[in-house]
């Protein structure tokens, strides 16, 4: 059986590719995953058999043989921020939240300059939160 890794895949779509060890990209769809997933993270490593599609090569029965180390979890060993540190994180989460919170009570969704640096801090938070 052919192996490789997940290039990307998108859950929402419910498609992605699969780079092989020995060949071209792979087509694989929600349908080949294993029982019970329907998602795949880049770089796992998969096996998995090959059928021709229309479209050529699709992936069949994909099999997880390893997923990709959490560049957090990799890093437990990494100092925890005093209480004193994690303060003006939690304050600055906190305004960029309330904007967004505001946003969506006005219908919209925030733009890029609200909803990038809120995303940056809350992994910040969560990873601190996760040491």
């Amino acid at each position: 059986m052919p192996t490789g890794k997940v290039k990307w895949f998108d859950a929402e779509k419910g498609f992605g590719f699969l780079s092989q060890d020995d060949g071209p990209d792979v087509y694989v769809r929600t349908e080949a995953l294993p029982e019970g997933s329907d998602n795949l993270k880049a770089g796992t490593r998969v096996e998995f058999g090959i059928a021709q599609g229309r479209r050529g090569d699709q992936a069949l029965q994909v099999r997880v043989l390893d997923a990709p180390a959490s560049v957090q979890r990799n890093q437990s060993h990494a100092r925890r921020k005093s209480p004193e540190e994690m303060v003006p994180i939690v304050e600055d989460l906190i305004r960029l939240l309330d904007g967004v919170g505001e946003a969506y009570r006005h219908g919209r969704h925030p733009d890029a300059r609200q909803a990038r640096p809120t995303a940056k801090l809350l992994r910040a938070l969560a990873g601190e939160l996760e040491l």
